[in-house]
């Protein structure tokens, strides 16, 4: 009788680790887990596309500086050399290359003019993709967050479930005679999680194959009883 009530509390024991098991894979499997992964893939993709947009409004930036330098600096020696240009006092031939020069000044100036609309505009553009890219960066880190509130709640229900579900398991394992425990506990990886079958009808409830009548006389002489197909522990009637 003794043994049978050990078989009896065993088989409690397992109902109790399949409902962990489905706890510990239903925290592992939320909805809301492949949602968060998708979110944070997304963040991660927006941050570096916010940071070369930043990088590219940063080197626009710095070419447009520079450019306005050489502007400046063009400007202000076509400037000095058309005073000279204008003053007169000068031979024909130093009067020619100044004009050269000066020419050759304006020319390089209207360049970096050109030069500096082409920057401004591509200033704005990478300005305006900055702005953009902000707007989804904040969003899907705001996804992120929800999500993340979304899963910590549920994490917490299904911690609060295994808890109690780990104190049903803490009462029921004394109960268990330690030699057919450790079996249990090798058995149970190899099983699927279910190392104990209740036999019912001449059916094995671990992996559903009927016992003959003479094989389960057999069965019944093992210590403890196991399944003839299955090796799995047997509860029997």
């Amino acid at each position: 009788m003794e043994e049978f009530r050990s078989l009896e509390d065993l088989y409690d024991l397992q109902v109790v680790d399949l409902e962990i098991d489905r706890l510990l894979d239903r925290r592992q499997s939320l909805p809301a887990l492949q949602e968060y992964r998708r979110a944070h893939e997304s963040v991660t993709d927006l941050e570096g596309r916010l940071a070369a947009a930043q990088g590219r409004r940063r080197q626009a930036d710095l070419a447009g500086d520079k450019a306005q330098g050489e502007l400046d600096l063009a400007e202000e020696k076509m400037k000095r050399e058309e005073r000279r240009l204008y003053a007169g006092g000068i031979g024909a031939r130093d009067a020619e290359n100044l004009r050269r020069e000066v020419e050759m000044l304006r020319r390089l100036a209207s360049e970096r003019e050109d030069q500096i609309l082409e920057l401004i505009d591509a200033r704005e553009k990478a300005e305006a993709e900055v702005a953009e890219l902000q707007a989804a960066h904040e969003s899907a880190r705001a996804e992120k967050a929800r999500l993340d509130g979304i899963i910590q709640d549920e994490w917490r229900a299904i911690d609060a479930e295994i808890a109690r579900a780990e104190d049903r398991k803490r009462a029921i394992v004394p109960l268990v005679e330690p030699g057919l425990l450790a079996l249990y506990e090798e058995l149970r990886p190899h099983k699927e999680g279910v190392a104990v079958g209740r036999l019912s009808e001449g059916i094995c409830g671990g992996c559903h194959l009927r016992l003959s009548a003479a094989e389960q006389v057999e069965v019944r002489r093992e210590q403890p009883p196991r399944c003839l197909h299955c090796r799995r522990i047997l509860v029997m009637p």
